[in-house]
């Protein structure tokens, strides 16, 4: 089965070059003191522009890259606007992800996403449920997914589950978290700590610690119990 991995980016990322803070520091120097020289021959007017440019250069004397930095502190190789990502299983549509911001760390092989969308879809293209999140953490060679913050997966059909971190499984096709995880559906509403499923949430199972609270047919609720 043929897996095939595409970045579409609407904006690319815009080469830069590093210079040292000492390289800076002469440059800014050496402007300086020429700027000094033509001080003392050129017109008032001119005076005026020269003294904002010292002003202007000083100000950049000391600015550092700004980048976020990864897990390990490093800047990223390169940062991208409105990112998105295609993952597709023989022409069709398995996943497609989208991010306001991404962050591309080559040593590590990852993508680490800020205001993140995915889409699932189902084999025959029609999309089955979306998941979002605040952070996003993309592994380039296994296609794995870390969804961090606010984790939301909301179904087509209604289905809503929720957690603070969700990890999905690009081979297995499964979303799975350790952590403590609320599924709504129809009114019910089951709540447990570990959870496994797929990203349509027709599949799913919980640890432990897992907890319902029910909906009878006239709407009111049944007093939550222990399932396990």
């Amino acid at each position: 089965m043929q897996r095939l991995w595409h970045t579409a980016c609407l904006r690319a990322p815009v080469p830069f070059a590093s210079v040292g803070l000492d390289a800076m520091d002469r440059v800014l120097s050496d402007a300086q003191a020429t700027l000094r020289r033509r001080i003392g021959t050129a017109p008032p007017a001119r005076l005026a522009a020269l003294a904002c440019l010292l002003v202007a250069l000083a100000g950049c004397g000391r600015q550092r890259a700004m980048g976020p930095a990864g897990a390990t502190g490093e800047l990223p190789d390169q940062e991208v606007r409105d990112f998105a990502l295609t993952e597709t299983d023989q022409g069709n549509p398995e996943w497609k992800l989208y991010a306001r911001y991404a962050a591309i760390y080559d040593a590590r092989n990852v993508i680490i996403a800020r205001a993140v969308r995915v889409d699932f879809y189902d084999a025959q293209g029609k999309k089955t449920s979306e998941l979002t999140a605040r952070e996003g953490e993309i592994d380039q060679t296994t296609r794995n997914m870390i969804a961090r913050g606010d984790v939301v997966l909301q179904t087509t059909e209604g289905t809503r589950m929720s957690t603070d971190q969700l990890q999905y499984l690009n081979q297995k096709q499964k979303v799975i978290s350790d952590r403590l995880v609320r599924v709504e559906r129809e009114g019910d509403v089951l709540t447990g700590v570990g959870f496994e499923s797929d990203p349509e949430l027709k599949h799913f199972e919980f640890k432990r610690k897992v907890q319902a609270v029910v909906r009878t047919r006239s709407g009111g609720p049944i007093a939550p119990e222990n399932t396990r």
